[in-house]
């Protein structure tokens, strides 16, 4: 039986709220090939193939990130017919693969992400409109205690917000943030093993310091409207038509591993 997509009514509540969740769309056994692959994957752990961004407060979180997504347990996931006919609901059409990336907060050391938005960054790919969204697939479990997700519930509806440069990161200006807490409500996203959470890329969100003695890993898959193609050159892959894979491929390949092309961030450039 194939895994269900976004319903009409999720689909609203995405636009209404900027995010939804879906519990349980990937199973145990297809994530436990993805906490294999984070065990043995010796390419996903190198310093030298993650960006280290400390926060400023004594914590570093690590991250992973490629354009293209290969014939691998994570371009399996990211062309996952499950997830794209999702996305491709909440933009209206067409979406391809954006880049995807994975986080790593590990215990206690895992450090915390301003208040931002996904578009503060993309905006500077010259992506015209925020016809992008990123998903989220829990690898571990997330709570507050770990670092989970916070978002401010319909920030989206603000549009773009300024970006400035602070330490490692690059934050949404907070004296806008500050006026947004005010009247939005924070929602922590909870995600329980295999839940998967579609942000909107105008969604102010951020997330604390793994406190915790658990790790939180997340894939995290972000495409783009084929009819938003980049304007100019960009770091980011521009339009390639995605090769959507049906429900049972993860589990048909199982655990296959390439040898990832990691983006590597352009010096001095914050976006």
């Amino acid at each position: 039986m194939p895994a269900r997509i976004l319903t009409d009514q999720e689909v609203s509540q995405y636009h209404r709220d900027g995010y939804v969740k879906l519990p349980g769309l990937f199973d145990a056994e297809e994530i436990g090939l993805l906490r294999r692959a984070r065990e043995i994957d010796k390419a996903m752990r190198d310093d030298q193939n993650t960006l280290q961004v400390r926060d400023g407060e004594g914590g570093v979180v690590k991250l992973a990130l490629w354009n293209d997504p290969e014939q691998d347990i994570y371009g399996l996931f990211s062309r996952s017919a499950r997830v794209v006919d999702s996305v491709e609901r909440l933009l209206d059409g067409e979406a391809y693969h954006w880049h995807s990336k994975l986080i790593q907060k590990d215990p206690f050391v895992g450090g915390a992400w301003r208040w931002h938005q996904d578009y503060g960054y993309w905006y500077y790919d010259y992506c015209l409109f925020p016809l992008m969204t990123s998903v989220m697939i829990a690898i571990d479990a997330a709570t507050p205690e770990n670092g989970c997700l916070q978002v401010l519930k319909g920030s989206h509806l603000i549009g773009r917000i300024d970006h400035e440069r602070a330490g490692d990161q690059a934050g949404a200006d907070l004296e806008r943030v500050a006026a947004a807490e005010k009247v939005l409500e924070r929602v922590y996203c909870n995600l329980e093993i295999g839940d998967v959470l579609f942000l909107h890329c105008n969604t102010l969100h951020r997330s604390d310091m793994n406190r915790s003695p658990k790790p939180r890993w997340a894939l995290i898959c972000c495409y783009n409207a084929a009819r938003n193609n980049p304007y100019q050159e960009t770091r980011h892959a521009t339009y390639k038509p995605l090769e959507k894979v049906s429900d049972s491929a993860i589990k048909e390949a199982g655990l296959v591993l390439t040898e990832k092309h990691f983006y590597a961030r352009e010096a001095g450039k914050d976006y």
